[in-house]
């Protein structure tokens, strides 16, 4: 990690789709004087999972994943992180440690807000404490959806909700079908909770069946009707 040249918040676009959206330009200038603004490589650590929180990420670009260790010693990964996406509020709001690890999937560029002036703007702020909740209360229903579907839902089934997650966080590239991202299978098997192998068997199946097309580790979804039925996807 290393502190890059300040970006105002006035000029970041992330920060529309961010909970600091609503900020006035008072408020705005508030944060640029409380913020860090950090630079992360591809494969760095942001923070490790029990570690005690000193403050908020907000992600302006890049891809994070946030990973917890199982009793056998195994990476899950519980959650993607992108543009605007916030990270650490769960650990300070309640005064608890990291449950998770944050790891950047590429390249990234992310604020820190130190946890005392961010209590502050919060308590403060009426709109911004709504929409933390509104966040709080997002990542609740996706967690609880994704206990169900891997309960319950084949890994077929499995595999393409992770894809049609993916392209409707990370959205697609100029062609139009092409998930904006380098998918390790790895990665995708995590997401899905299934082995590597069963990943990579069913990923050449769906792109038998002309849903998906593979080259290296990007992946079109070529029939999104038939992958959303197979996946039974809600967005």
């Amino acid at each position: 990690m290393k502190q890059e040249e300040h970006i105002d918040c006035s000029a970041c676009q992330a920060r529309m789709g961010s909970v600091f959206s609503e900020l006035s330009a008072e408020e705005r200038n508030q944060l640029d004087r409380i913020k860090h603004c950090q630079f992360y490589k591809k494969g760095e650590i942001l923070f490790h999972e029990g570690a005690y929180p000193r403050g908020l990420f907000c992600v302006q670009s890049g891809k994070i994943k946030i990973t917890q260790t199982g009793i056998d010693g195994k990476e899950q990964i519980v959650h993607l992180i992108h543009d605007g996406n916030v990270m650490g509020h769960r650990a300070i709001l309640s005064e608890d440690t990291y449950s998770g690890a944050a790891v950047a999937m590429e390249d990234s560029h992310v604020c820190f807000i130190p946890k005392i002036p961010f209590y502050e703007m919060a308590e403060s702020n009426s709109k911004l404490a709504l929409k933390i909740a509104h966040t709080l209360a997002d990542e609740l229903k996706e967690a609880e959806q994704k206990i169900t579907h891997t309960a319950q839902r084949p890994v077929k089934d499995r595999i393409a909700h992770c894809l049609l997650v993916l392209k409707k966080n990370y959205g697609v590239e100029a062609d139009g079908v092409t998930i904006n991202m380098n998918i390790k299978r790895e990665d995708l098997a995590n997401l899905a909770g299934t082995t590597r192998e069963s990943a990579t068997r069913l990923l050449y199946e769906l792109q038998e069946q002309k849903m998906i097309e593979l080259t290296g580790k990007k992946i079109k979804i070529i029939d999104k009707q038939k992958l959303t039925e197979i996946a039974r996807f809600v967005s």
